[in-house]
């Protein structure tokens, strides 16, 4: 098992024909989080041959509309299509009121039930199950935002079957030693888990970075991922409107990455000004090698 994220969108304010606004896919196991919701999204989920109806998490970073404006058109599809499963929805204070007054005004019930968490600052657990965890991460911008971070959970022990054999293991106690136990036999003798199993992969880890200024209180909150997508919307020549406008430059997102000793960063959110991102890539490979700029329909696999 491992975490794959599906670039939808990776535009800033104005989609364009080649560029959608921001939205991804983070699955995990059976698991599919859609983050942001930008419009076009559903679109993009069809083009990209995602089940919409197995979305049962929806993360949205903010309440610009870039970010969520495509959520109340994706909700009336999942409607349209039978849905039944009820459906998590987190984000800002405010963004239930919005939904639900755009249904309520246009007299429509939706045949699922629709279950709104406000986010209230970061650091806090937003979802958990036996396979991953999310939790809000701080970002600078000028209303209210944030980030995600998802955690892979630890996996079981690996069981080797060679001295499975050898330590005349039963099938019955095979899931207790893959859970960390040692053996334990009907004359008492002890077999040391560590005889019988050997590490689980390390688990991976991503961290989703929306809208934001250069903002070093976020390091160490994502220190080490596996992944780092943070916003780049400008070039150095623009730093002067990125800080007007409470954006990141490419450097900025590589310094950020570098100082959280991530093992990968990739760019996205850029201005729709820019129709070649080779200066992006230049300006953040400088200070942070491994870097790429977000492709739309690309999954990247940790």
């Amino acid at each position: 098992m491992s975490l794959e994220v599906l670039i939808l969108g990776s535009g800033s304010a104005l989609p364009t024909i080649s560029a959608n606004q921001t939205s991804q896919v983070v699955s995990c196991g059976n698991q599919h989080f859609l983050v942001d919701c930008g419009e076009g999204t559903q679109v993009q989920l069809r083009k990209n041959k995602v089940k919409i109806q197995q979305i049962n998490q929806v993360f949205i970073s903010h309440l610009h509309g870039d970010h969520f404006f495509g959520l109340v058109g994706l909700l009336s599809t999942m409607h349209l299509l039978g849905r039944r499963a009820e459906l998590h929805i987190f984000g800002p204070k405010g963004l239930d009121e919005i939904v639900e007054i755009q249904f309520r005004n246009a007299g429509s019930h939706l045949s699922f039930n629709m279950v709104f968490h406000s986010i209230e600052k970061a650091g806090d657990v937003l979802y958990e199950d036996g396979k991953v965890m999310v939790t809000s991460l701080p970002l600078k911008h000028r209303i209210p935002c944030y980030g995600f971070h998802f955690q892979e959970k630890k996996g079981l022990r690996k069981l080797d079957g060679q001295k499975l054999v050898e330590y005349n293991i039963p099938v019955y106690a095979r899931k207790s030693i893959a859970e960390g136990q040692d053996f334990r036999s009907e004359e008492g003798v002890i077999v040391k888990n560590a005889e019988l199993t050997t590490d689980p992969p390390k688990p991976k880890a991503y961290a989703f970075c929306s809208d934001t200024a250069y903002y070093e209180k976020l390091i160490p909150f994502i220190q080490e991922v596996d992944l780092l997508y943070h916003e780049a919307t400008f070039l150095e020549s623009e730093r002067e409107r990125a800080k007007k406008t409470f954006h990141s430059t490419a450097k900025d997102a590589a310094s950020i990455a570098e100082k959280a000793n991530v093992k990968q960063l990739i760019m996205g959110h850029f201005s729709n000004r820019y129709k070649n991102k080779d200066g992006f890539l230049q300006e953040a490979r400088m200070v942070f090698k491994n870097t790429d700029v977000a492709e739309e329909g690309k999954e990247y696999k940790l």
